[in-house]
């Protein structure tokens, strides 16, 4: 906190703009480590977001030359006075509140992007798998870190891992404290795409506002979709799936869709009526 007991502002930036909601980790000079003042503007702007007919997209980047260090394991934690060490429940308790942060980046029903600029680390990596799409710079690395610490790992990065690479490759990564490039990123899935370092700035904006122009119940949907394929048999997933279906077809941007198919043009979603579009409707089964 400041010394006026109110979050400090200049640790993350946070606007919108050509519907992209952005989040830029603003601590260069210490590779955007987490600081506690970023997780309260993070976390609310997320939940906002969710429900922001402006928003289309969410971006996460870093300032600087680096994406995130992770958690700063020398900023602001010290205890004061004689107070004394917290025990396992209060720091697990403090940890948990900390990692909704990926939770919500994960569960958005907007399409979620991080923009990997430099070097993802432990909590940071955990930021950038928990988004729907990576774009990676060709100079970036992503970085476990938890073992160099003795750390087991924490935000969800060995879920994430697990889920985008498997049980055994994950553990050898987590475990090796492998240092991952872009090209083996790329290899390994665990990245969409990779851009040369002087075309990544215009490369992620221009497919964030791609994303963010895009028909945006249509994806919040479809999200729903393939977050229900990796833990629902097909004979229950079919009926959401189908709902949704049906659904999607009375949306203003499926209206749009069809008279610029018929037009011979392309869509324009923005000219489409978008009320609540983005936010599925919770009588639909959705597993969101």
């Amino acid at each position: 906190m400041t010394t006026d007991g109110l979050p400090n502002p200049e640790v993350v930036q946070l606007q919108v703009a050509d519907g992209v909601g952005l989040i830029t980790l603003n601590r260069p000079e210490r590779r955007n480590a987490l600081h506690r003042d970023m997780y309260e503007p993070i976390q609310t702007s997320l939940r906002q977001w969710a429900t922001d007919d402006a928003v289309g997209c969410i971006a996460i980047t870093g300032a600087g030359e680096g994406f995130c260090a992770g958690g700063d394991v020398r900023g602001g934690g010290k205890r004061r006075g004689d107070r004394p060490p917290p025990g396992v429940d209060e720091t697990t308790s403090a940890l948990l509140a900390d990692a909704q942060t990926a939770r919500l980046l994960h569960e958005s029903p907007k399409l979620t992007l991080a923009a990997v600029n430099g070097a993802a680390v432990g909590a940071g990596l955990a930021l950038a798998l928990a988004c729907d799409f990576r774009i990676m710079a060709s100079s970036a690395s992503l970085i476990p870190g938890w073992a160099r610490l003795a750390f087991s790992g924490d935000f969800g990065g060995p879920w994430f891992l697990t889920r985008l690479v498997g049980a055994s490759k994950a553990l050898e990564i987590l475990t090796a404290n492998a240092k991952v490039d872009a090209p083996t990123a790329l290899s390994l899935g665990l990245v969409n795409r990779v851009a040369d370092d002087g075309d990544f700035a215009d490369a992620w904006l221009s497919w964030a506002r791609e994303l963010a122009a895009g028909p945006r119940q249509a994806h919040a949907f479809m999200k729903e979709n393939v977050r229900d394929a990796l833990h629902l048999p097909l004979s229950e997933a079919l009926p959401r799936e189908s709902r949704r279906m049906s659904q999607s077809a009375r949306t203003p941007d499926h209206r749009e869709a069809v008279r610029a198919w018929l037009d011979k043009r392309p869509p324009d979603f923005s000219r489409s009526d978008r009320p609540g579009a983005g936010t599925p409707d919770r009588s639909s089964g959705g597993a969101l």
